[in-house]
This record gives C-alpha cells, sequence and structure tokens, in this order.
C-alpha cells in the first residue's frame, strides 16, 4: 500500500504499520532480556519436578548485543575538507565553532547516554529514531529555547520512505495521554499535526499544528543492516534466536538428566509402592523416593534385593552446547574467546587481535549506516537553531572510537610515531588517542603557555612533529646506500 497523500488518511496508515510490526519487536525484546516463551519440558514432568528444575535460559542474544555496543561510540563530530572551494554562497561559521557547536548541541540534549540506549534497541530491534522537536526549556545566549532531540523506541515510532528518494515522507509517534486516550503526532516535511482516538477514528486538533517549513520530516530512522527492500532493519541476533533455543533445550534436558541419571540410581527388587513413605506415613512420589533415595521396609532382608546402576556420563550435552555455542559465534562474528573456547594454549595478544578482525570489520560497517543518521539528525538540529540550512554540514562527519582493541601502550606507540614521521599533526595524534575536544582545547592552551615561557622547547618540539632531518651523529660515511660520486663501494 501507498502512503496516502492526505495527512488524515496518512495517520491512519502509518498507525497500522506500527501495529502490525510491533509483535516481532516485542518478542525481540523478550528475547534480549531471556524472557522468551519456552516449551522444553512436558507439562507432566514440570508437574512433578515443580521448583526443583526449572528451563536454563543461555542469554547468547544479551552476549551478542552488548558486545557490538561497546564497539559503537560516538565521541565527536568533523568535517571533510573539499578538495575545492564550495560553489556559491556560504552562510555559515568557521570549522572549529561549528564543531563545537555540532557536539555542544549532541552533548546538551543528552545524546551521549541516550545515543548508547537507541544503539541497543536498534541491535536488538533492527532500527531506532530520533526526533527534532521545537524549542524546550533550555535557553540559548539570546533567550530563546534550544531545540529538542528525543530517543525513540521503534514500538512507538514508526516512518515511511519516499520510494524515489529514500528519504523519509512521513512519521508517526503514537502515546497515551492525560485523559488516557490514544493520541498520535504526523510528522511531515513542512508540518507537524497532532490527533486523537475519538469514537475509533483520529481526530486533529487544530490549534497545536506546527508548521515548520523545514522540507524534511523532522524524524531520523537510525537502522542496523537494513536493505532496499526491507528498509526496517535487522535485529543483530535474528540468526541465533534458533541456535539459542536449540541450547537451552540441551541445557534444560542436561539439568534433567543430572537429577534422573548423572546420580546414583538405585534398584530394589521385593517391594511394593506402598513401601515408601516419609516420617509420617505419607505415600511419596515416584521422582521423591528415586531423587530422595528413601528405601524402607518392614520386609526380611533375604526377601529384597538392591543394587545400584552407574551414573550417566553427560559430555553429549555438553559437546552439544559447545557445539551450538560456536555456531552462534561464528553468526555472530564474534571472537572464539568470548564464548570460552578455551585452549591449552592461551591465545598471543595478536592472535586475539587476529579473531577480532570480524567482529571489528561488523562494527565499522554498521558505523557508516548510524554515521549517516547522527550527520541528518545534526544538520536538521542546526536548521532548528538557526532558520538556515548550512552547506559545509553536508560534509559533516560523525567521529567514532576505533571499534577495534588495541592496548593503550599499542595505540600510543603508533600515534607517536605517526606524529614523529610528520605525517599527522599534534592535534590529530590526540584525537587517535582518544581524547574529547574539550581535552584537546585545554592541552593546546597549554601548549601555548609553555611556548610563550620556552620558545626553543617549542621550536624544538615543531621540528619532531614536522620530521624535520635530525643531525647525523654518526658522523659522514656510515649510510647504508652506496656514494654514487664516490666511485667505490659502501
Amino acid at each position: 500500500m501507498v502512503l496516502p497523500s492526505d495527512p488524515d488518511k496518512a495517520v491512519g496508515y502509518l498507525y497500522q504499520e506500527l501495529v502490525r510490526d510491533e509483535p516481532r519487536l516485542k518478542l525481540n525484546d523478550l528475547y534480549y532480556e531471556g524472557q522468551q516463551p519456552l516449551q522444553f519440558m512436558a507439562p507432566m514432568l514440570q508437574d512433578e519436578l515443580g521448583d526443583r528444575i526449572t528451563e536454563l535460559v543461555l542469554n547468547w542474544p544479551r552476549l551478542g548485543t552488548r558486545s557490538y555496543l561497546y564497539r559503537l561510540r560516538l565521541i565527536g563530530f568533523r568535517y571533510a575538507r573539499p578538495r575545492r572551494a564550495p560553489v556559491g554562497p556560504v552562510t555559515s561559521v568557521p570549522d572549529d565553532d561549528l564543531d563545537d557547536e555540532i557536539w555542544g548541541g549532541w552533548i546538551d540534549n543528552g545524546l551521549v547516554a541516550g545515543s548508547r540506549q537507541g544503539i541497543i534497541e536498534g541491535l536488538i530491534n533492527g532500527r531506532w529514531y530520533t526526533i527534532i522537536g521545537g524549542r524546550g526549556d533550555d535557553e540559548d545566549s539570546d533567550g530563546e529555547g534550544l531545540p529538542l532531540i528525543t530517543v525513540e523506541h521503534p514500538t512507538q515510532v514508526y516512518s515511511e520512505a519516499d520510494p524515489r528518494t529514500r528519504q523519509t515522507a512521513a512519521a508517526v509517534k503514537r502515546w497515551i495521554d492525560d485523559y488516557e486516550t490514544q493520541a498520535a503526532t504526523l510528522y511531515l516535511p513542512d508540518e507537524t499535526r497532532h490527533y486523537r482516538m475519538t469514537s475509533g477514528e483520529w481526530r486533529e486538533l487544530p490549534e497545536e499544528r506546527d508548521e515548520h517549513g523545514f522540507g524534511v520530516v523532522p524524524v531520523v530512522k537510525w537502522p542496523n543492516e537494513d536493505r532496499l527492500l526491507r528498509p526496517g532493519g535487522t535485529s543483530e541476533f535474528r540468526d541465533v534466536i534458533p541456535l539459542a533455543d536449540a541450547a537451552n533445550k540441551m541445557a534444560t534436558d542436561m539439568m534433567i538428566s543430572g537429577e534422573f541419571h548423572a546420580m546414583p540410581r538405585r534398584w530394589v527388587f521385593g517391594m511394593k509402592e506402598d513401601d515408601f513413605v516419609n516420617e509420617v506415613g505419607e505415600a511419596l512420589s515416584t521422582w521423591q523416593s528415586i531423587a530422595g533415595r528413601l528405601w524402607a521396609t518392614d520386609k526380611k532382608p533375604d526377601e529384597v534385593a538392591a543394587g545400584q546402576f552407574p551414573e550417566a556420563d553427560l559430555s553429549n550435552f555438553h559437546n552439544t552446547i559447545k557445539l551450538l555455542a560456536q555456531l552462534a559465534g561464528q553468526m555472530l562474528d564474534l571472537p572464539p574467546h568470548y564464548m570460552s573456547f578455551n585452549t591449552d594454549n592461551p591465545a598471543s595478544a595478536d592472535g586475539i587481535r587476529a579473531s577480532d578482525s570480524r567482529m571489528v570489520a561488523r562494527a565499522e560497517d554498521k558505523q557508516v549506516a548510524l554515521g549517516e543518521a547522527a550527520k541528518l539528525t545534526m544538520r536538521i538540529w542546526h536548521r532548528s537553531l538557526t532558520g538556515i540550512w548550512d552547506a559545509r554540514l553536508r560534509r559533516l562527519e560523525p567521529v567514532w572510537r576505533d571499534p577495534a582493541t588495541p592496548t593503550v601502550a599499542q595505540a600510543a606507540d603508533a600515534a607517536v610515531k605517526l606524529y614523529q614521521a610528520g605525517i599527522v599533526p599534534l592535534r590529530q595524534t590526540r584525537i587517535k588517542l582518544g581524547f574529547q575536544p574539550a581535552e584537546i582545547d585545554q592541552m593546546e592552551a597549554e601548549d601555548a603557555k609553555a611556548a610563550a615561557a620556552d620558545p626553543l622547547a617549542d621550536i624544538a618540539r615543531q621540528q619532531a612533529g614536522s620530521g624535520a632531518d635530525q643531525p647525523d651523529l654518526d658522523g659522514p660515511g656510515t649510510d647504508d646506500e652506496e656514494d654514487d660520486d664516490s666511485g667505490g663501494q659502501a
């Protein structure tokens, strides 16, 4: 079905699409929380065992989700430099001020923590949203409220894209208002409309209409591995769910076998079921008799024969669960040590980094799609703040923390060597070391003070960073290459 052009019909269409997708999203949430429905034990066995044994859940979906969450952390914004000056007038402030302003807007809206919550939902459900709203209570230097950015769950927000441009054409957000009534907000490119459910129909509240004139929908979808014809995104653990179900069943069966077969099982001849009673004479169930190992009779010893079966080996369960864990790790591109596949010899540091390569590449791929969403979010936020579309924000680039796992010493050593070779400047070196923009500004201020106090030390530091030739301390004639002018050999 095509998105209706009539806003009053579009809100109903988007709302139905949101409701239609809700069961799948809620099921994903149950798997992440380890509360998915389990049907591994027969009802009769559950009644017999009671609380002695419960169905065991190995929460691999949570493991996979959090493993990628740790590697997706936005730490700032920067601007790609054009090869030539942009054509036409550019109404913007200098790059350095823009970087501070955009990152400041990100921080002011609590998105350092909010984006973490959103990324979790995106990994679980395939997508999440940010909404850029009107000016809120916080005031800027002119005394006006700053634009708001809120993080939204996919069970509360749904968007539809234009099939030609693939840009968001409309979006809806639903909630329950103060009157316990279904309410919805319809976001369109040039206006925002508010509705309330009345007598089974959506009724607009015209007095609350906001004609912002952005030209774009102020709702941004943050996808996780979306496809051209499946733009809804994909849950990170979608392929792991069947393996997790199988592992949970095997783990539960292992627990049952541990009670029935792994502990000593005794047999007896010459006794009736009535002979098994507790201390007050009440009959025991078969399970209670076996588990409690209560054997009591008043018969003569020569009329009763008893013995014990050998215990069962549970290694078949262990091996099966380990195999399923290996398959789940492959589906999630997790390193083997994440699933605790220990070997006799621990892996070396280089081996661990090599095993991380697929996971790092997958995290970097996610950063591309999430980075586009972050860029669009801050472009709309800046448009709401200033009233203009700044052309330079088209080259805005999110800066992510390195998803690889080098040690601090390795990262510092590599960054310092690049700086000393003159490949990167000092500021870029500090960025690679993970310092925040505010920290770098403070360092540069301290560098300026030190340069004013000791100009010679500053010159030496600049020469070291520029890769300038150092004096030859070994004297002449010690070069490794041949001297062509000497006519001799080295």
